[in-house]
């Protein structure tokens, strides 16, 4: 089934969700992150499927944010972080595993979704970007807590400094749990989740152990909102969008979207 840039099917009793928009580097707007959140609650009971497995069509895992249809009020840069937020919400609501097939680069938002999957399992293509702070962008989704729980003091440089991750580096300090070939990383997911939820009665207990608590994530989300709103106020994101929406033009061959 596919919906709004989303495809959804059940394989080996695993629910496969694919971003599908890849003439946009399947760059996602408010429409497929509600619906994303949406699958993510459908399956997460475990009542259909063993797992959850999270992946992207094409050359890239997500552009995350597409500017083209960035919002340009403060009700709009809202309503986008709490789309993005419900993500991360739903994932860690879940009794199953879900994990992230990162088929290529992940920017933004889309890399920070996979944060809260219990596991990610990359290609050699799969990259990681967070040009947020250059862009007057705030963070979103509990990446504040949930990055540096993954990576410790490497958070900092990803984020302040926009650095590209490319697959062996992402491997190595932990946002990537294992590279295979393009070709086995769906198989070796679906392999992953059966593996891990053998029992769904102590899984889904486990899963609740293991994961951040989502008091911690409320707050976090709590002050990135707040960071938003003064990013706003202070016309930085403004700025900065305008600042990226022109060095695009000027230059076609940039990527499009991110956030």
């Amino acid at each position: 089934m596919t919906d709004h840039h989303l495809d959804v099917h059940i394989d080996d009793d695993v629910a496969v969700l694919t971003l599908n928009r890849p003439a946009r580097l399947n760059a996602m707007d408010v429409a497929t992150r509600v619906l994303l959140a949406q699958a993510i609650r459908r399956f997460g009971t475990g009542d259909l499927v063993r797992g959850i497995v999270l992946t992207g069509t094409g050359r890239a895992f997500s552009a995350g944010e597409d500017l083209q249809t960035v919002p340009t009020d403060y009700d709009g840069i809202r309503e986008a972080f709490a789309t993005f937020h419900d993500i991360t919400r739903a994932i860690l609501e879940t009794k199953i595993p879900v994990i992230a097939a990162v088929n290529g680069i992940a920017v933004g938002g889309a890399s920070e979704i996979t944060l809260c999957c219990d596991s990610r399992i990359g290609t050699p293509e799969a990259e990681y970007f967070q040009p947020e702070n250059h862009r007057g962008i705030i963070i979103s989704n509990a990446s504040s807590l949930l990055m540096g729980r993954l990576v410790r003091n490497h958070a900092m440089r990803i984020i302040l400094g926009s650095n590209r991750i490319g697959a062996d580096e992402a491997l190595r300090i932990g946002l990537l749990d294992e590279i295979v070939a393009p070709q086995a990383l769906l198989g070796r997911a679906t392999e992953v989740i059966t593996q891990w939820n053998s029992d769904p009665r102590t899984t889904a207990l486990h899963l609740g152990l293991l994961r951040p608590r989502l008091e911690d994530v409320e707050a976090a989300f709590a002050r990135e909102d707040d960071a938003a709103r003064r990013s706003w106020e202070s016309g930085a994101f403004t700025e900065g969008i305008g600042g990226f929406l022109s060095s695009k033009n000027a230059a076609p061959s940039a990527p499009a979207q991110s956030n």
